[in-house]
């Protein structure tokens, strides 16, 4: 089967859904060689450079959402450092640490449904003070937002928009009945329509089986966006799914690789959990298909040092700048 596939997912040609299920259904030795074609399709197609961010929560908690893997929602009971707006100087502390360490873009990620316009002022203000002051490029991630909201963000140096569709059309209904998954699309094309570059991912293991989870990567494909950040569910006290078992890490791998097989040009970009879901196999995710990672703390949660993770990147070769 990967046989038959490889020259055309080698030519930048994504697989079908027939072929990605009778993939999904692959074991022991095979996994090993879907991950070594998943590789050289990374090579081929997007080469040696991995794509590297950070991001800084801007806001936290307090959210309307009751998005069930969210430590910030209202919903849920969950013990975190909750902050409104930071200022400038918080933000511009926080660039001083990450501008040298070889992190590509920065990104501000902010809780609730959308920003009020005056919060939505200010962090204009910030973003055009960050152009004025940094070489990274800037991503921002907050919330919904129209066409009118993206294009001010672009005309204040933002390059990149963030916006999850977080699982499958079908299965989002049992992760978050606040909003609808068509709500969440409805941001990604203002922001493509104001000229934004659009990341869009989600989170797998949350209780989705692995035909949902390839939904997922085929309804992303349709939406055509740059970056794909595949984040792997930290289960969080307080939330209704604290007490979930994560899915193996044959499975999270075989996952990841389906997605470059699925989308063989863009960035599959390796985000938020990966420490705990993957543990010493992370490294064999960056050997199985991920060309783009997000390095550093997370929003409520720790990441591991970033300097860590550089020394991964360089002992498999990537180039970082």
């Amino acid at each position: 089967m990967l046989k038959r596939i490889e020259k055309k997912v080698l030519e930048g040609n994504g697989i079908t859904w027939d072929e990605a299920m009778v993939i999904s259904k692959l074991e022991g030795e095979e996994i090993i060689l879907l991950l070594d074609l998943a590789n050289e399709v990374r090579k081929v197609n997007v080469g040696n450079r991995i794509d590297l961010c950070s991001i800084m929560a801007a806001k936290v908690g307090h959210c309307s959402e009751d998005c069930k893997f969210c430590s910030q929602s209202a919903h849920h009971q969950c013990n975190i450092e909750m902050y409104e707006l930071i200022d400038d100087d918080a933000v511009l502390r926080c660039i001083e640490e990450i501008e040298h360490s070889g992190v590509h873009r920065f990104c501000l990620v902010t809780s609730g449904e959308k920003l009020t316009d005056r919060e939505f002022d200010r962090v204009l203000k910030i973003y055009a003070l960050l152009n004025k002051e940094t070489d990274l490029k800037l991503c921002a991630s907050l919330g919904s937002l129209d066409e009118n909201r993206a294009y001010a963000l672009k005309q204040s140096g933002v390059i990149m928009y963030h916006h999850n569709v977080e699982t499958s059309r079908s299965f989002f209904p049992k992760i978050c009945t606040t909003h609808t998954y068509d709500d969440r699309v409805k941001t990604i094309k203002a922001a493509k329509k104001a000229g934004l570059k659009v990341c869009c991912g989600g989170i797998i293991s949350m209780g989705e089986s692995m035909q949902q989870r390839l939904e997922m990567a085929f309804e992303i494909r349709e939406l055509d966006v740059d970056s794909i950040p595949i984040n792997i569910l930290t289960p969080i006290k307080g939330t209704p799914l604290e007490n979930i078992k994560l899915i193996s890490r044959a499975e999270l791998l075989m996952s990841i690789a389906l997605f470059r097989l699925i989308m063989p040009k863009k960035t599959i970009r390796l985000a938020g959990g990966k420490e705990k879901g993957l543990g010493i196999d992370e490294k064999r995710a960056y050997t199985g298909g991920v060309n783009g990672a997000l390095v550093g703390n997370y929003l409520t949660t720790k990441g591991q040092d970033a300097q860590e993770e550089l020394k991964i990147f360089e002992e498999i070769g990537y180039v970082m700048r």
